[in-house]
C-alpha cells in the first residue's frame, strides 16, 4: 500500500509521469508499476490519464475453459484398485486459467473460448468475469457439454493420470475466429493454446504471422501438440514441458545439451523464442541471441496443478509490461512458485507486489 500512495504522490506532481519514470524514481520494475497502477485504476482512485491510456493494452487468451475435477489420495495409490480420495472443483482450462492470473495481476484480458449452455458453463462464466476478465468473446453452445478435466493426484500433491473431455472444442471453426478477428487484431499480445482443433490453430496462427500480432503458444500437452503445423513463422514464444519439446523438436532430451538442441531445431520451424519447463530443474530458455537456465524458487509444494499455467502468465505479464524475456521468465518462476503454495489452480496470492517479492527474496538469498 506504500507504493501505491508513492505512486499517486509522483502522478499528482506530474499526471503525465510515464511508467518508466515512475519504476526509476521508486526503484522497482516497470511491469510491478503497470501492476499497482492498474489496481488503482480499478479502485477508481485513477481516471483517464493520457499515459495510462497508452499503456493498457489488450491480452487475448484463445484455449480452454474447462471444469476441473481434482481427486487426491489419502494414501499411496494403487493402480488397479479403488482408492481412497478427496474431490474438489474448480474452473480450469489453460487459456481461461492464464486469463484469470493475467486478470489478478491488473492486465486487460479478455478470453475467447466455448462452454455449454448448461451449469458448469454459467459457474466458469461468472467465476472468470468476477477477476477482471472480458468474457463477451466466449460461445456458448447449446447442443455441447462444457469441458471438464479431472486429475488423480498422489498424496503428495503430483499428478498420476488426467482424464479429459474436451470434445466440445470439435466444433469450432476457422469461420468462427474470423468473425472474432477485430477483436482479436485490437490485442498486444495473443496467447494461444493447442485445446482447438488443427485447422483453427494453423488459421490463427497464420493470420497473427500476416498481421504482426504477437503470438505465444501453449502446446498444452504432447498429444495436442501434433496438431500445431509444421511452420511456425511469426509465433513469438512457444512454451512447451520437456516432453511436449521431444515431440516439436523430433528428439529425445536427457540432458541440457539435448534440451539446446531441441529449443534450436523448434526455432528452425519459424518460432523466435523457446521457452521450456523442466519441472524441479527450473526453465530454459533460448532465442536467437540469448540463452539461460534458471532454477527454480524454492518453495512449499502444496499441489502442482496450475503452476505450468502461472509460469506463462508471469512470462506474458512481463513481456506486455515492456520486460526483456529473462526477466519476464523470472516472473513467470514467482508467478509458478506463488501458485505451487496453495491448492488453487490460480492463486490468490498472485499480485504485482508479491511477484516482485519473491524475485527479489529469492535473489537476497542466492
Amino acid at each position: 500500500m506504500d507504493k501505491e500512495k508513492q505512486i499517486l504522490r509522483y502522478i499528482r506532481e506530474n499526471p503525465f509521469v510515464s511508467q518508466q519514470e515512475l519504476a526509476d524514481k521508486m526503484g522497482i520494475s516497470r511491469s510491478a508499476v503497470a501492476g499497482y497502477i492498474a489496481q488503482l485504476t480499478k479502485r477508481g482512485e485513477i481516471k483517464g490519464r493520457a499515459y495510462i491510456l497508452r499503456d493498457e493494452e489488450l491480452i487475448v487468451c484463445i484455449g480452454g475453459a474447462n471444469l476441473d475435477r481434482k481427486a487426491r489420495a489419502k494414501q499411496q495409490v494403487r493402480l488397479h484398485s479403488s482408492n481412497p480420495v478427496t474431490i474438489s472443483e474448480s474452473c480450469g482450462g489453460v487459456g481461461r486459467n492464464i486469463a484469470e492470473n493475467l486478470g489478478r495481476l491488473g492486465c486487460n484480458v479478455s478470453l475467447i473460448s466455448c462452454v455449454g449452455e448448461d451449469k458448469e458453463g454459467d459457474w466458469i462464466l461468472q467465476e472468470t468475469k468476477k477477476h477482471g476478465v472480458d468474457i463477451s468473446q466466449v460461445w456458448r453452445l447449446p447442443t455441447q457439454r462444457t469441458g471438464t478435466y479431472t486429475a488423480l493426484l498422489d498424496k503428495e500433491g503430483e499428478m498420476v493420470v488426467s482424464l479429459a473431455n474436451m470434445d466440445i472444442y470439435d466444433t469450432l471453426t476457422p469461420q468462427m475466429f474470423a468473425e472474432r478477428w477485430s477483436h482479436i487484431a485490437a490485442a498486444r499480445a495473443v496467447y494461444l493454446d493447442t485445446n482447438l482443433p488443427a485447422d483453427c490453430l494453423a488459421y490463427v496462427i497464420g493470420r497473427c504471422r500476416d498481421e504482426g500480432i504477437a503470438l505465444f503458444v501453449d502446446p498444452v500437452s504432447s498429444a495436442k501438440a501434433e496438431k500445431l503445423p509444421e511452420r511456425l513463422d511469426g509465433v513469438e514464444a512457444i512454451l512447451p514441458n520437456r516432453e511436449e519439446a521431444e515431440l516439436l523438436s523430433g528428439m529425445e532430451i536427457k540432458t541440457m545439451q539435448d534440451c539446446e538442441e531441441a529449443c534450436r531445431k523448434i526455432r528452425a520451424r519459424g518460432v523466435k523464442s523457446v521457452v521450456v519447463t523442466l519441472g524441479e530443474q527450473g526453465i530454459y530458455y533460448q532465442s536467437e541471441d540469448q540463452a539461460e537456465k534458471l532454477a527454480p524458487y524454492p518453495t512449499e509444494v502444496v499441489d502442482v496443478t496450475g503452476a505450468g499455467d502461472a509460469f506463462a502468465s508471469g512470462l506474458l505479464y512481463g513481456v506486455v509490461n515492456g520486460e526483456p524475456l529473462g526477466r519476464a521468465c523470472r516472473l513467470g518462476m514467482a508467478a509458478s512458485a506463488l501458485t505451487l503454495q496453495t491448492e488453487y489452480s490460480v492463486s490468490p496470492l498472485l499480485k504485482p507486489e508479491e511477484l516482485e517479492q519473491t524475485i527479489n527474496q529469492y535473489e537476497e538469498e542466492r
